[in-house]
């Protein structure tokens, strides 16, 4: 793992309190439901990025349409970047997370950006190409939404669970059945800490388009992160393909730590 010195924490207190929300936790099967009580799931990515640690090519940019959008890469050969949510998340309780993608530019294009929970801090940043901007963040559960077939790939437009930070070694891939390059899409994870399940669906950005589940995993994600308190962010890389790569309406539910 790298820490990368562009690294630019977007200073402000706009939205300290509001970026987190606390959850009940959900009992195990075995354990009597709590009340369900409502919780405000919040915007991360609608104003500034206050709240966000940017790190390599990763930059909060503005599009023409007014949308406050995370630009993972820029286009360019080579490139890595991540982006932190900079309040920690208790990870042993259960947490869900929701956003909206781009990735749009060249074709054939790469690499694809993922989601990851990880353990060693807002700075975090991997390897570049098929590191997808996370190879080498250990303690990590990341979810890849690829768009570019290396050698361990099942294709070039594929979803896979992966723990450890070795892109190389995927933990349950499937191929995605809408295309995650060069149309939008919307992406939602959640995570049940009692049963240790986490789950991940997709969903074009048209009209008649249905969400649909593509990775229900059993994965212990403090176990993986190697800590209780962890970050939640995003990150992604190109090679000898290159891409644009957005992330926007990012909401998140989480047990604040």
């Amino acid at each position: 793992m790298r820490l990368s010195r562009s690294s630019r924490l977007a200073r402000g207190g706009l939205l300290a309190s509001a970026v987190l929300s606390i959850l009940v936790s959900i009992p195990s099967s075995g354990a009597t439901a709590a009340p369900r009580v409502p919780h405000e799931t919040h915007p991360i990515t609608d104003r500034h990025g206050d709240d966000l640690e940017l790190n390599g090519t990763a930059s909060m940019i503005t599009r023409n349409t007014g949308k406050r959008v995370i630009q993972v890469t820029t286009g360019g050969y080579k490139q890595i970047g991540s982006a932190w949510s900079t309040d920690k998340v208790d990870l042993d309780r259960s947490f869900s997370t929701s956003f909206k993608a781009f990735l749009h530019h060249n074709r054939p294009a790469g690499d694809g950006i993922a989601f990851l929970a990880q353990g060693h801090g807002p700075r975090a940043l991997g390897g570049w190409g098929g590191g997808l901007g996370y190879r080498g963040i250990r303690k990590s559960v990341a979810i890849e939404f690829d768009t570019f077939q290396n050698s361990s790939d099942p294709d070039s437009n594929h979803l896979a669970v992966v723990l450890g930070g070795n892109p190389d070694r995927h933990h349950k891939a499937v191929t995605a059945p809408i295309p995650l390059y060069g149309k939008p899409f919307r992406a939602r994870i959640t995570y049940d800490a009692g049963a240790h399940r986490l789950r991940v669906y997709v969903q074009g950005l048209y009209r008649t388009a249905k969400e649909r589940l593509m990775l229900d995993e059993k994965v212990d994600v403090a176990r993986w992160a190697g800590v209780r308190e962890g970050w939640l962010g995003f990150t992604g890389a190109t090679g000898d393909r290159v891409s644009h790569q957005d992330v926007y309406d990012w909401t998140v539910d989480a047990p604040k730590a």
